[in-house]
């Protein structure tokens, strides 16, 4: 579940006030920080955020509340997730105590195979995309672990997909970015005016088709998407468009797998996250390596901090590439390298050399782009969700079959082609390499902190900052703060007007390259944070995009 590497900036709002005027438009600031006693809920978009607090309060636990968020995510933010996606959740429930991953992975298609695609295909129209499995995911973990109707949670959804939702400034720009490739494809009437151009901010984008097939999953249940009339209307549209996907894929039904969690201690909490095929082992090993070092160099915002942390960066990086693992043989391996603290030790010299003699940053990466969300749930009884989904890049494969109203994934793009004898190698019924991090942590048996981003690669390196920052700043000092990424060839992103301006140099004279990003790149990542204390709930939703937090009121 990857980012855009192109739409690079998203720059704080200056105005105070609740509504911003738009002439005869009015468009919503969203409420970044929240408390509740009763529960909490943040997401990448508010209208899911509410969708959520609905249903807590209506005394639904944290999976129904997920549920109905991620749904409505696919209202609200079509260009990242919806029913032709893929999701992942960490789970802990309280009653019976337990913690696991619902491992939603898309699947290739039976007839996909490396010589049916070439790069083109991969990436856009109707052989781009996988089998979805959102619509699985949510409903198994709704029948197995909620309490509210699948009636109930799609609620919102059809109500937000009937009356509109309002566009915002980040919806509009990706749209005008995308809008000729939307055209290309057969989106275009779904997402943009009647003339073909992007909405104007504060206009309401209303999805009848989206509607209509929410309403027919709320009678017809789940299976209808695999078995019933909306799989009879994929696979003819399929067969139609030249694509791979058929009845025979859908029948099969992806539901999820359930997965034991990545667990590590770090600075005397349990830390716990995804494992293959997300990329949880990397956050594991960039805890450890941080712990290596003395904790006045943790600090982002100090020159060495920002030095080392590049490091661990590009290292964690490079083993992730390095050390590609099966997700079903991951579970059957007693040793682990990347997450073992005596490896940690043995990198961590060697990162103390590095950084005494300037090193050469190496050939570059190859390009990760694409489009993710994330949404963060905690309930009054202390059951916990967090969840990261996606279509892939931005507006996946920019198809859909017009009368479902929800875009198709292309995530046949996140395969490896090259090498057969890669774990995520392109093959029938295969996996794609998720990079996905949703992420627990645990003071004694009680989750204190639940959080979660979109952005590809850089999903770890923003969990791994505001994880940091939470020692010592409040939660949305840490998630507000400016962020940097550094990539496997030491190219370091970064919000370069926040950090202080000898932090580039810094960084340049030992090799780094240096990529400036705007304040508050939507490239960075963009966390969804939920904090239990002693009062209560905290929720901070990332400034970074279009989303809030709030909880019940009673």
């Amino acid at each position: 579940m990857e980012p855009s590497d192109s739409m690079k900036d998203r720059k704080q709002d200056p105005l105070d006030t609740d509504l911003v005027d738009l002439g005869d438009r009015r468009t919503v600031r969203p409420q970044r920080l929240s408390f509740s006693p009763y529960g909490m809920a943040s997401t990448a978009h508010y209208r899911a955020t509410e969708a959520a607090t609905e249903v807590l309060a209506a005394g639904g636990n944290a999976v129904d509340g997920a549920v109905a968020a991620a749904f409505a995510l696919g209202v609200c933010e079509p260009q990242a997730s919806g029913l032709g996606g893929q999701s992942v959740l960490l789970v802990h429930l309280v009653d019976p105590r337990r913690t696991f991953i619902l491992d939603g992975s898309s699947r290739a298609p039976n007839h996909a195979t490396p010589g049916s695609l070439d790069r083109a295909d991969r990436r856009f129209g109707y052989k781009a995309t996988t089998v979805p499995s959102t619509p699985a995911t949510l409903g198994y973990a709704l029948e197995k672990y909620g309490t509210r109707t699948l009636a109930d949670v799609l609620a919102p959804s059809i109500r937000l997909a009937k009356s509109g939702v309002e566009v915002s400034e980040l919806f509009r720009a990706l749209s005008r970015r995308e809008a000729k490739s939307l055209r290309k494809g057969n989106a275009a009437p779904l997402f943009l005016t009647s003339s073909g151009r992007a909405h104007a901010v504060g206009a309401k984008l209303v999805q009848p088709a989206l509607a209509k097939t929410f309403e027919g999953l709320a009678r017809r249940g789940i299976e209808d998407f695999y078995t019933g009339r909306i799989a009879r209307r994929i696979h003819a549209d399929m067969q139609a468009n030249g694509g791979l996907l058929d009845k025979d894929d859908l029948a099969q039904v992806p539901w999820p797998i359930e997965r034991k969690p990545l667990s590590t201690k770090f600075h005397g909490m349990r830390v716990v996250t995804c494992p293959p095929p997300g990329a949880g082992r990397v956050l594991v090993e960039m805890l450890h390596l941080v712990e290596q070092f003395d904790e006045k160099l943790w600090d982002a915002d100090q020159p060495g901090g920002a030095l080392l942390l590049a490091e661990i960066m590009r290292q964690g990086a490079r083993d992730r590439l390095d050390r590609p693992f099966d997700a079903e043989f991951y579970a059957q391996v007693d040793e682990h390298r990347m997450t073992d603290r005596g490896y940690a030790v043995e990198v961590a010299k060697k990162i103390r050399r590095i950084l005494r003699k300037r090193p050469d940053p190496g050939p570059p990466p190859p390009a990760t782009t694409g489009e993710t969300t994330h949404l963060t749930v905690m309930d009054r009884d202390g059951n916990v969700v967090a969840l990261t989904q996606s279509i892939e890049r931005v507006f996946g494969a920019k198809v859909a079959t017009p009368d479902l109203g929800f875009l198709y994934n292309n995530y046949m793009s996140a395969f490896e082609y090259e090498d057969s004898s890669h774990p995520y190698a392109m093959r029938p019924n295969a996996v794609p390499w998720a990079s996905v991090a949703p992420t627990i942590v645990f003071r004694g048996r009680r989750p204190w902190v639940a959080l979660g981003s979109p952005g590809s690669e850089r999903i770890v390196t923003s969990v791994l900052q505001v994880l940091l920052r939470l020692i010592t700043h409040s939660p949305f000092e840490a998630v507000d703060a400016p962020r940097l990424h550094c990539n496997t060839a030491g190219r370091v992103s970064l919000e370069t007007a926040r950090f202080r301006d000898d932090i580039p140099r810094v960084l340049a004279q030992y090799g780094f390259e240096i990529d400036e990003r705007d304040p508050y790149s939507f490239y960075l990542g963009c966390v969804q944070l939920v904090m239990r204390d002693r009062y209560g709930f905290i929720g901070v939703a990332d400034p970074r995009r279009d989303g809030s937090a709030s909880g019940p009121l009673s």
